[in-house]
């Protein structure tokens, strides 16, 4: 974390300062799409974000990339330690050195939510789809995947609103926000089928899966081998179709948030949306290598989104000027007066995004 956005958002405290550099460090090596997206927030909103991703990261580290000998149960006691931390930080309300919680990412999370009055039962549903990671395995069913994503994937947009910003009431927005965490984690999934299976998860469907004859045998052959099959091709395209029509969900929602926050999450957009593009363009070989957009793609949907970051600036200046600057729909105001889980392709975009 820079100073400048420390003191742009108004965060004093040296503790706290050291917990959001802590955050932001965790997403710079973990998260680079939105890492990079972020950046074309306003400088005093970068901190809040990096709290509410670095705490995310922290708990699907602890699911995920402990030490391969450390085994459920003691993955387990260490989840429910962090969401018992996180209960005590999100009640004392602060996230000051005062204040309960002894992890970095907890402190800076508490004050965030403190702060854009974010409600508390997202990062409780959040802290339930982690635990689920541990035991479950496979979904029958496409509902049964979207109960899981509500906790790990739609309520990381939802958090994310009070900090962005609306120019409508955010109850109006907050659907096409979810849509667009269920997207992005959809995007995932579709990627990391290959390294999913190596954890033993397999989260596409199981019905999607059995329509086209592929089972986890199947996967694990394809896997093992290094081949090809039509029918694990057929599966991928149709979850990569219903990926697309959850994009489409969330767009609208993008000529919802605050001009300022649009550049942000349009690039974001565009990015994780790559990630589809990029599978299909590998001949769906996701069971083999990860399909990765290209640097220069993202270099020019950066350049563009900073390219969208000044016109906005410039308009929000000049709706002061002449006092005509759309109502925010916000929870907080920080110190300057704001508030304090693969791309589409651009035909299938509406106009807000292409």
């Amino acid at each position: 974390m820079t100073d400048h956005e420390l003191d742009a958002a108004g965060i004093t405290d040296p503790q706290l300062r050291g917990d959001y550099r802590h955050c932001r460090a965790l997403n710079a090596r973990h998260g680079r799409t939105y890492f990079l997206a972020t950046r074309l927030l306003p400088v005093d909103r970068r901190p809040a974000v990096h709290a509410l991703y670095g705490f995310a990261r922290w708990a699907d580290d602890i699911v995920d990339t402990l030490d391969p000998a450390t085994d459920t149960a003691h993955r387990a006691a260490a989840l429910g330690a962090l969401e018992a931390t996180l209960t005590a930080g999100l009640a004392d309300g602060t996230g000051g050195p005062g204040g309960p919680g002894g992890e970095p990412v907890v402190r800076a999370l508490a004050h965030t939510a403190h702060r854009y009055a974010i409600p508390h039962r997202h990062f409780l549903d959040f802290m339930t789809a982690m635990r689920a990671d541990l035991l479950v395995t496979d979904y029958p069913t496409y509902a049964d995947l979207l109960a899981y994503m509500h906790g790990s994937a739609a309520v990381i947009g939802l958090q994310m609103l009070p900090v962005l910003g609306t120019v409508v009431p955010r109850e109006e927005a907050a659907p096409h926000a979810a849509a667009l965490g269920i997207a992005f984690q959809q995007s995932n999934f579709l990627r990391d089928v290959g390294e999913d299976l190596d954890r033993g998860r397999v989260y596409l469907p199981a019905d999607l899966l059995g329509a086209h004859g592929v089972d986890r045998d199947l996967l694990r052959w394809s896997r093992t081998t290094e081949r090809h099959d039509p029918r694990v091709t057929a599966a991928l395209k149709e979850f990569e179709a219903l990926t697309r029509d959850v994009y489409r969900q969330a767009a609208p929602g993008l000529a919802m948030l605050d001009p300022l926050s649009r550049p942000c999450i349009r690039t974001a957009f565009v990015l994780y949306g790559g990630i589809l593009d990029a599978v299909a363009r590998d001949g769906y070989a996701v069971l083999h290598r990860r399909a990765v957009v290209p640097r220069r793609r993202r270099a020019l949907v950066a350049a563009d989104g900073l390219a969208r970051v000044t016109v906005a600036q410039l308009r929000a200046r000049g709706d002061r000027r002449h006092g005509g600057a759309a109502r925010r729909h916000d929870s907080a105001t920080g110190p300057s007066g704001t508030t304090a889980g693969r791309g589409a392709r651009s035909r299938d975009l509406p106009q807000e995004v292409a």
